[in-house]
């Protein structure tokens, strides 16, 4: 009787092993990350430690610096390589483990070559300004005769894939984006309009929400949440040191998720299981159009674009497109813009639920003063109406399942039943950088 629980237990162990396990890759991924690193967010550091250790999994022809808010340049890129360099000798050793064919880890000189810095501050109301040493780069490698697609992953605003879109539009049918959304969408929600508006059948994966079980638990002191530090880092090589100025050690690691993607499975099926998560295709992504000051009887979907049109002085010195009146909300500034006649308006997103108060104000002589208040709902993209975005057959974001939220977020189940996995996986990697290891 023992035998055969014995072998049910055994048998129960490898399947689930195999269910939660790697999948291989059909091909060598060509990626480019486009990052808002050293700004006001820290898992970018910790992302992008990831991805060093990772890096003999890629072909990475492009980082970016693309910082919307923030201190955030290339060179906090450039300094994570040189730590990278001291650690390099030691993660030689261990590419005969890597899963990726031809794989190697590329040296410091590349990948300080292929680092570019991209705008800085968000795109104005058009979406894009002026190209970018780091835009320019985009549609350079897209432009590549390359049999494999070029997916571009973003930890930040899409400022960058904007203006190479803008500048070279024919790069739209050579490239695919992952995108790490939600926040990000309203720190650069005019790139954002402007692809949508310009580019709905390009091939993108709109993360809003599945990233976010890949938050750690931080009361959690397992080694898979707020003990992974000292299980795992504590001691190892550079990167390792490194890693403690980013939350004390607490990984967050919410731009990790497009590189996972990478890594497990099809990248070309969003639908599949992956580490990376799994989406669903949408035919549209919704975008709310108000008249009037609203209040908390009007609602709009989580991560949608809401924008409020208003009524002011017809005359003055503004200019179409100019920023002259202030959005306040959740204790943040936002900007709006004239559009003549006496119309102005003023776009949001947020990731927050509940009812928000807000004011809209301006320092033109006569405007009024608005207050109001705003609903936001957790369901994504919601009914649809008229105002909605529509988007081509190569378009996914968060599942709708309510069985696969965690934690309130949409679709984050999809990601989380990976996570001790991934974990396990990346510590493993970050024991390669001590310095005492056979």
């Amino acid at each position: 009787m023992r035998t055969i629980h014995f072998l049910l237990l055994l048998i129960s162990f490898l399947y689930t092993s195999q269910l939660f396990s790697q999948n291989p890759v059909p091909e060598r991924p060509r990626i480019l990350i486009s990052s808002d690193i050293g700004g006001t967010d820290p898992d970018d550091n910790q992302s992008m430690m990831h991805y060093l250790l990772y890096s003999n999994e890629f072909d990475c022809e492009g980082i970016i610096s693309s910082p919307s808010f923030g201190d955030g340049s290339k060179s906090e890129i450039l300094r994570m390589i040189d730590l990278y360099e001291q650690d390099l000798p030691k993660l030689k050793k261990y590419n005969k483990e890597a899963r990726a064919p031809k794989a190697y880890y590329p040296s410091p000189e590349y990948l300080r070559s292929i680092t570019k810095q991209g705008r800085h501050g968000s795109a104005p109301v058009a979406g894009y300004s002026t190209p970018t040493e780091g835009s320019q780069w985009i549609v350079s490698c897209a432009q590549r005769h390359v049999a494999r697609p070029l997916y571009v992953l973003v930890w930040g605003t899409l400022d960058d894939v904007a203006q190479a879109l803008h500048d070279a539009p024919e790069i739209a049918d050579n490239i695919r984006i992952y995108w790490i959304g939600g926040p990000n969408k309203k720190w650069g929600i005019n790139s954002y309009v402007y692809i949508i508006e310009n580019f709905p059948d390009i091939w993108m994966i709109e993360n809003n929400s599945t990233y976010r079980s890949f938050i750690s638990k931080y009361k959690q002191n397992d080694r898979w949440n707020g003990g992974f530090y000292d299980y795992y880092v504590k001691g190892n090589g550079y990167l390792g040191a490194d890693f403690y100025n980013y939350l004390q050690g607490k990984p967050k690691l919410g731009d990790t998720p497009s590189l996972l993607y990478m890594m497990d499975g099809d990248p070309a099926n969003p639908e599949k299981d992956s580490w990376g998560g799994s989406f669903e295709r949408y035919s549209y992504t919704p975008r709310r159009v108000f008249y009037h000051m609203t209040t908390a009887e009007d609602k709009a979907p989580v991560y949608s674009i809401i924008e409020w049109h208003i009524k002011g002085p017809a005359y003055g010195t503004q200019k179409v497109g100019e920023e002259c009146i202030t959005l306040n909300i959740a204790n943040q500034n936002w900007k709006g813009v004239y559009l003549g006649d006496g119309n102005y308006m003023v776009k949001y997103s947020t990731y927050k639920m509940g009812t928000q108060p807000y004011t809209i104000t301006s320092d033109i002589e006569g405007f009024p003063k608005q207050t109001g208040f705003i609903t936001i709902e957790n369901s994504y993209p919601g009914v649809r109406q008229a105002t909605d975005y529509p988007v081509g057959k190569h378009w996914w974001s968060d599942k709708t399942d309510p069985s696969l939220f965690h934690d309130g977020n949409q679709g984050a189940a999809t990601i989380f039943k990976f996570r001790k996995t991934v974990m396990e996986d990346w510590g493993i990697r970050c024991k390669w950088l001590d310095a005492d290891a056979e």
